[in-house]
């Protein structure tokens, strides 16, 4: 009975328990967002579902050490963004290389330029081109589209006004086009 109350509480109230020492709270918004954030680390942190994992636990780790640091006016979600999002930058200073993606082996969007191309095949080409991104760019591909953040919150995560991420959104989805060009309608052969 006291899960299906505490599910029922919004994240904020949730969080606010566990800076009263709440570890119910906490189950419940691990159980809300591990999913989602293992997902997002995955993505950000070079496809290593290990690595992955222990970004999630360890994150988990800095909401405890750090509840008392949380506001309640302010959105959870986009705080507990804000700490993965760091962590990731971290994780990025600390690494000799940075492309150390595994990419589709031998596939490249100019391989796939005249074929018809099934859903499948596009979701491949589109991880292909989100691996070839920076950093940067692939967090914001995360956060909107993976995560569905809105601009304003992303805005927060980041850092910067609302309008540097419209802009960088806006230049995102040029190269991104540009290299899946081969799956415009009008490049694909019938």
């Amino acid at each position: 009975m006291f899960f299906t109350r505490i599910e029922k509480k919004s994240d904020e109230e949730l969080m606010h328990r566990v800076q009263q020492g709440d570890a119910r709270a906490l189950t419940a918004l691990y159980e809300r967002y591990s999913a989602r954030l293992l997902r997002y680390f995955h993505r950000m942190l070079w496809k290593d579902r290990a690595k992955a994992q222990d970004f999630l636990h360890d994150l988990f780790v800095k909401v405890i050490e750090n509840a008392e640091r949380f506001r309640p006016e302010k959105k959870f979600s986009t705080w507990l963004y804000s700490i993965a999002h760091n962590m990731c930058k971290n994780e990025y200073r600390k690494q000799a290389f940075r492309n150390a993606a595994v990419f589709v082996a031998d596939q490249s969007v100019e391989n796939l330029a005249h074929a018809r191309l099934a859903q499948q095949q596009f979701k491949v080409a589109l991880e292909h081109a989100l691996d070839r991104l920076d950093d940067d760019d692939k967090n914001l591909f995360t956060l909107r589209y993976d995560v569905e953040m809105s601009l304003e919150e992303i805005a927060t995560v980041l850092e910067c006004p609302e309008g540097t991420v419209k802009s960088r959104l806006f230049h995102l989805k040029k190269k991104l086009a540009a290299r899946l060009g081969a799956f415009h309608p009008e490049n694909i052969s019938t």
